[in-house]
């Protein structure tokens, strides 16, 4: 048997030493194999030869059989390991066809990633998006954060305030460090730090007619979230022109509102639904009325939602609905809303 292991590792010795691939090597010495097992079958027993090379074909047919297992069993985790590979490529892909996210965004997204309704379509989409905040108050800080934080792509915020000690109750994205500064700029460090991936385009001023149309074209969707109906009137006039969806919001004391005006896509716009300015005193401010702490947190965290549902498509956003909340209450309605076809804004045609 000695004489049969040494001539195999000559064989496997020569053919390394000649460059022979690893699959010829094996075959060598699978033909030696074979041909001691023919000796042993063959040779009548005391033969010299056969009692050289062991002198029992059982032994060489149990080395043989053990080999054979060896191999299939290599082969089988090849097999599986190629399998592997393919599946992690394909998942891989899926989440990231172009490549588009990095390690640590991807990590970031995982839980947006593995929605049914958004995926990795809908993440690339959001990335892509250029969303328009007006206002960096009460419903801008929390809809703000959560847009940066769900990897809108690039966010414009316009404002022309400052941040107050008396905005800190409820505009979550400042701090009292910030007090004082320019409230698109606190806004704006806060986004970035907490997602250094997101583009974020501060416009330290007041919306005015003259810029309102060019400014809303290099974007794909607007949040409304001022506190006074000129304003609104004149981002509900700009997004028709523009063809942009609009995310309005509105809140005071314990109750607020939010609906999403996209007259390109059919629904009435916010002057279909308020026709005209109530009169003083009708509408106060949060200044003069209050206003629950929580609750622009609560409704601007809803327009971050209806703002990435409408970017990703995905469910059914607020178009021709109005969302009600009452804090102090603990309820929530939706009611409907239709087209005015004497809107001087869009006529009652999407």
């Amino acid at each position: 048997m000695l004489l049969v292991l040494g001539l195999a590792a000559l064989l496997w010795g020569a053919g390394a030493l000649l460059g022979a691939p690893r699959g010829l090597r094996w075959g060598m010495v699978g033909l030696l194999w074979a041909g001691v097992v023919v000796l042993q079958l063959t040779l009548p027993d005391g033969h010299a030869l056969r009692q050289a090379t062991g002198d029992s074909p059982a032994l060489w047919l149990m080395v043989g059989g053990f080999a054979a297992l060896a191999i299939a069993y290599g082969a089988v985790l090849r097999v599986l390991r190629q399998k592997a590979r393919q599946t992690g490529a394909k998942t891989e892909t899926a989440k990231t066809p172009d490549r588009l996210f990095g390690d640590a965004e991807l990590e970031r997204y995982a839980r947006h990633i593995v929605l049914r309704e958004i995926g990795g379509p809908g993440q690339k989409a959001l990335k892509k998006a250029r969303v328009l905040v007006i206002g960096a108050g009460g419903l801008g800080s929390p809809a703000l954060l959560y847009l940066a934080a769900g990897g809108v792509g690039t966010i414009g915020v316009i404002d022309d305030d400052i941040v107050e000690n008396s905005n800190l109750q409820r505009q979550v994205i400042h701090r009292a460090a910030d007090i004082g500064r320019p409230k698109v700029e606190s806004a704006a460090d806060a986004m970035v730090a907490q997602n250094p991936a997101v583009v974020v385009r501060p416009y330290r001023r007041r919306l005015t007619p003259d810029i309102a149309e060019t400014l809303f074209s290099e974007y794909d969707l607007v949040l409304d979230g001022t506190d006074n109906f000129e304003t609104r009137y004149l981002v509900n006039a700009a997004a028709h022109a523009t063809g942009l969806p609009l995310i309005s919001g509105a809140m005071s004391q314990w109750e607020g509102q939010l609906s999403v005006f996209d007259t390109a896509k059919g629904s009435p716009c916010y002057q279909c639904i308020f026709p005209e300015a109530p009169a003083p005193g009708l509408a106060p401010s949060c200044a003069e009325a209050g206003v629950l702490g929580p609750l622009p947190g609560v409704l601007g965290a809803m327009m971050a939602a209806e703002a990435i549902k409408v970017l990703t498509g995905a469910g059914a956003p607020l178009r021709g609905e109005m969302l009600i909340h009452d804090a102090l209450y603990g309820e929530t309605r939706k009611i409907a809303l239709a087209r005015r076809p004497d809107c001087p804004i869009c006529g009652g045609q999407g």
